[in-house]
C-alpha cells in the first residue's frame, strides 16, 4: 500500500523523482499529490498574454503566428525566432542551438502548443529565451494533456508542468488512497466538504469546474484548520509561564512624562495605550501587535508602555533591525524624555531613568558601560540590534521587548529576546508601519492580539505623490532635480533613494542583444547629481555595507542639516526621522514593493512643511508594474495598498517562508478569498483546543498537523 510518507524514486524512477526534487522540493507521494496545479486551462483555450509578469516562470498555451531561422551576430550559429499568439497579443520567443533547429521544424504557424519559461523584456516586447514546449495533438496517447481541463502545475527549469502532470497521473493509478480521513464525518458533514481521497484526486484530474471548486474547498479546510490549530496550541501554551505584572503606577515616571507632554495624544492612541497597559499589568504574557500607519505615533505609544514597567521596577527592551535605527531610537528617545532620561546625571529628574543604547559596533569601553548598565538595572531602557539578544547580555529585570519593524528580524531572534526571562516570559509588543490585512492577523499573526493605529496625530503635513515616467516623459526628470533644488533654497533636505549600492558586479542578461541595464546604484546616482543637476549642494551616501561610525555621522549630519542631499538604499526605509526632510525621489521605483514605497514616502513630510515623494521609473504606461506605481500615487491609506500589496504579490507563503528560511507546506488556501474559511476555522480550531489540547481524541487532526506543518514549520509559528 502506498502511503503519503513513501519516496518518489522507486514510484517514478531516480531521474524523475530527482527533478522533482531539485527543482521543486518534492521528495514523498505526499510531497506531489499536495502540489496542487497553480489553475487550469480549458483545452484550446488560449492563456491571456497581457496578464504575464516579468521574471515570471510561465506556462502558456498558445498558438504559433511565425517562426523563422536566422544567423546570429555576436556569436557562431544560428537561432530560431517564434511569435505566439492568444488571438489579440503576441508572446516572442527565441531558441539557441539544437533546439533551434527542432523549433523551427515543430513550431509551424497555425500549431498550437504548451510553452514554458521565464518571461522577459527585449525592445518593448515580452519574451521567452529557450522555452521548453509541448505540442497539443490529439496523437498524444498517455498524456494527460488528452483531458478537457490541462492541470497547470507550479514548475522549475527542472521539471515542466507537462511532466509533472504525468508524474501525478502515474502516482494516482497505483495510489490505493488514505486509510481513514482525518476530518471527523461530523464536521465533514456540517461544513459540507467532501473526502480527502476524493478530492486529491479530483484537484489532479477534473472532469468540471464544479468538481475542481469542491475539492479546492476541502483542501483549503485542511490548510486552514491545521495552521489555526497550531496556533490555538501555541496561545494556550504561552500562557502557561506568568509574566511580571507591571501595573501602572502614580505619580511615577510615566505621570511625569504625560505632564509634560506638548500635545493632545490621538483617541487611537489613547485607546491602543489603555489596551496594552491593562495587557501590562496581568501576569499572562502580553503578546500584541501594534500596526499603524508611517507617522501615527507608534513610538510614543511604546514609550509610554516601557516607562509603564520602569515604573514597575522592569527593564524594558527595544529591538531595532539596523544600526541606524537604533541608534535614531536611543536619540529619539532621550531627547523626548529630557531629564526624565538623566539618572544619575547632575540636572536628571528624582524618577528619573537611564536610556542605554547597546549595538554590535561599539568599542570595549562603551560596551562594557552598556552591559554593566543594564545587568544593575541602572537602564530602564535599553535599544539595540541584535547585539541585545547574545548571551552575554544579561538583565537585571526584563519585564518589557518591544520590537520596532518585527518584519525585519528572524523569528529565532524574536524567540530569543522574549524568552530572556529567567522565571518569567517578558511582556511583548511588535511594531510595524506596514498595515496588515485582516487575513495576514488571523494565519502569521494568529497567536498575537492586533491594535491599530489609523489617525495621525495634528501637525504632520500632507504628502504628495507623483510618478515621473522617464521613457515616456524625460523632461519630467529634470523638472523633478528642479523640484529638488528648489526645497533645498528653501532651506529643506532630500532624499534619493536607489534599489542598489553599486559596488557588486551587476547582473548580466542570458539574450543575445539584450540592452537591459542594471538597477541604479547609490554610488552612480551620487555622482550623477554632484556632477549634474545637483552640482554644488552638500550630498552624502549612505548603505548597509559603510562602517557603522560612518552611518552614524552621515545620519547625524543629515538630522543637523550639513547634508543637504542624502542618497541611499532602503537602509532608511523605517524609523529615520528628519522633519526637515521634504522630497523623496525613488529611483527605479518599479523595482520596490508597495508595502516599500509606502514606507519610504513616509520619510517626509514629517515636520511642518509638506512633503513630496517622485516615483522615478523608465517602465512604460499599460503595464500591471505601472498600474501598482499609479495605485501608490493615488492614495495614502497603507491599509487599502497593504491589501493591493497583497493581490500583486500573490500571497507567496501564508507563514512567511521568507522569514523562516523553509518551504510553506500551503498550497491551497488563499489569503485573498478565504477570510470566510480561515475565519470560521479559527472557531473551529480553538473549540477543538478547548476541549482537547492536546488532539488525543482526534489524531486525524493531529496528523494532519503534522502532514501539513512539519516539525520546523510548527517551531517557526511558536517562535513567530
Amino acid at each position: 500500500m502506498i502511503s503519503f510518507d513513501d519516496k518518489l524514486q522507486p514510484l517514478l524512477g531516480k531521474k524523475t523523482a530527482d527533478a522533482l526534487e531539485t527543482g521543486l522540493g518534492l521528495t514523498t507521494a505526499g510531497d506531489l499529490l499536495r502540489h496542487y496545479p497553480r489553475r487550469y486551462d480549458e483545452r484550446g483555450k488560449l492563456t491571456d498574454i497581457r496578464s504575464l509578469e516579468i521574471d515570471e516562470h510561465v506556462t502558456v498555451q498558445a498558438e504559433v503566428r511565425k517562426c523563422t531561422k536566422r544567423r546570429m551576430k555576436a556569436r557562431h550559429g544560428h537561432m530560431t525566432e517564434a511569435v505566439i499568439t492568444d488571438g489579440t497579443s503576441e508572446l516572442h520567443l527565441v531558441f539557441f542551438g539544437k533546439v533551434a533547429f527542432v523549433a523551427e521544424q515543430e513550431l509551424l504557424p497555425g500549431t498550437r502548443a504548451l510553452f514554458a519559461g521565464k518571461v522577459g523584456r527585449y525592445r518593448q516586447n515580452l519574451q521567452l529565451v529557450h522555452p521548453a514546449f509541448e505540442i497539443l495533438t490529439p496523437e498524444q496517447d498517455g498524456s494527460s494533456f488528452l483531458q478537457a481541463f490541462l492541470p497547470v502545475y507550479p514548475a522549475s527549469q527542472h521539471i515542466n508542468t507537462w511532466n509533472i502532470a504525468n508524474c501525478v497521473k502515474q502516482l494516482l493509478e497505483i495510489w490505493d488512497g488514505v486509510p481513514e480521513d482525518p476530518l471527523p464525518a461530523s464536521f465533514r458533514e456540517e461544513h459540507g466538504l467532501i473526502g480527502l481521497e476524493e478530492a486529491l484526486r479530483a484537484i489532479h484530474r477534473p472532469d468540471s469546474w464544479a468538481q475542481i471548486s469542491v475539492a479546492q474547498q476541502r483542501l483549503k479546510w485542511d490548510e486552514a484548520l491545521a495552521v489555526q490549530l497550531t496556533l490555538a496550541q501555541r496561545r494556550k501554551a504561552s500562557r502557561a509561564r506568568p509574566a511580571p505584572s507591571c501595573a501602572r503606577r502614580s505619580g511615577g515616571i510615566l505621570d511625569a512624562f504625560d505632564a509634560r507632554l506638548p500635545f493632545t495624544l490621538t483617541a487611537g492612541q489613547v485607546s491602543v495605550g489603555e489596551q496594552i497597559s491593562e495587557d501590562l499589568a496581568s501576569v499572562v504574557p502580553m503578546n500584541r501587535l501594534l500596526q499603524g500607519e508611517v507617522g501615527s505615533g507608534k513610538t510614543m505609544v511604546a514609550l509610554r508602555a516601557m516607562l509603564q514597567a520602569v515604573d514597575a521596577g522592569r527593564q524594558s527592551a527595544m529591538l531595532a533591525p539596523t544600526e541606524v535605527l537604533a541608534a535614531q531610537h536611543a536619540r529619539s528617545l532621550q531627547e523626548m524624555l529630557g531629564d526624565l532620561a538623566q539618572a544619575g546625571q547632575l540636572g536628571g529628574a528624582e524618577d528619573a531613568t537611564r536610556v542605554t543604547l547597546l549595538t554590535g559596533s561599539m568599542n570595549t569601553a562603551q560596551r562594557r558601560q552598556a552591559l554593566l548598565d543594564i545587568v544593575t538595572g541602572e537602564a530602564g531602557i535599553v535599544v539595540g540590534t541584535h547585539a541585545i539578544i547574545q548571551e552575554k547580555v544579561e538583565f537585571h529585570s526584563l519585564g518589557l521587548v518591544v520590537v520596532d519593524e518585527q518584519h525585519r528580524f528572524g523569528v529565532e531572534q524574536r524567540a530569543a529576546l522574549s524568552a530572556r526571562g529567567e522565571k518569567e516570559n517578558p511582556h511583548v509588543l511588535v511594531m510595524t508601519a506596514t498595515p496588515i490585512p485582516r487575513t495576514v492577523a488571523m494565519t502569521v499573526y494568529g497567536d498575537l492580539e492586533v491594535s491599530a493605529l489609523r489617525e495621525l496625530p495634528g501637525g504632520r503635513s500632507p504628502i504628495k505623490t507623483s510618478v515621473v515616467p522617464v521613457r515616456e516623459k524625460p523632461a519630467w526628470l529634470d523638472r523633478a532635480f528642479a523640484r529638488v533644488r528648489e526645497e533645498v533654497a528653501a532651506g529643506h533636505q532630500a532624499y534619493f533613494v536607489c534599489p542598489r549600492i553599486g559596488d557588486e558586479e551587476p547582473a548580466k542578461s542570458s539574450s543575445e542583444d539584450e540592452d537591459k541595464r542594471p538597477a541604479l546604484s547609490v554610488v552612480d546616482v551620487a555622482t550623477m547629481l554632484a556632477q549634474g543637476p545637483l552640482r554644488g549642494l552638500r550630498i552624502e551616501i549612505l548603505h548597509g555595507r559603510m562602517p557603522p561610525d560612518e552611518k552614524d555621522a552621515v545620519m547625524r549630519a543629515f538630522s543637523a542639516n550639513q547634508v543637504q542631499v542624502l542618497v541611499a538604499t532602503t537602509v532608511i526605509e523605517v524609523g529615520v526621522n528628519v522633519p526637515n526632510a521634504t522630497v523623496m525621489a525613488i529611483m527605479d521605483a518599479d523595482r520596490f514593493g508597495v508595502s516599500q514605497l509606502h514606507q519610504l514616502r513616509g520619510r517626509v513630510g514629517r515636520g511642518s512643511a509638506p512633503g513630496l515623494c517622485l516615483l522615478v521609473t523608465e517602465m512604460p504606461e499599460m503595464t500591471a508594474t505601472m498600474e501598482r506605481l499609479r495605485a501608490v500615487e493615488s492614495t495614502l491609506d497603507g491599509f487599502e495598498l497593504a491589501q493591493l500589496d497583497l493581490e500583486l504579490r500573490r500571497e507567496g507563503d501564508i507563514l512567511g517562508a521568507a522569514q523562516s528560511g523553509r518551504r510553506s507546506a500551503l498550497k491551497m488556501l488563499s489569503l485573498l478569498r478565504d477570510e470566510d474559511i480561515i475565519a470560521d476555522a479559527r472557531v473551529a480550531a480553538q473549540g477543538f483546543v478547548d476541549a482537547d489540547p492536546d488532539l488525543e481524541k482526534h489524531p486525524g487532526l493531529a496528523g494532519m498537523v503534522a502532514t501539513l506543518l512539519t516539525e520546523e514549520r510548527a517551531d517557526f509559528l511558536e517562535k513567530a
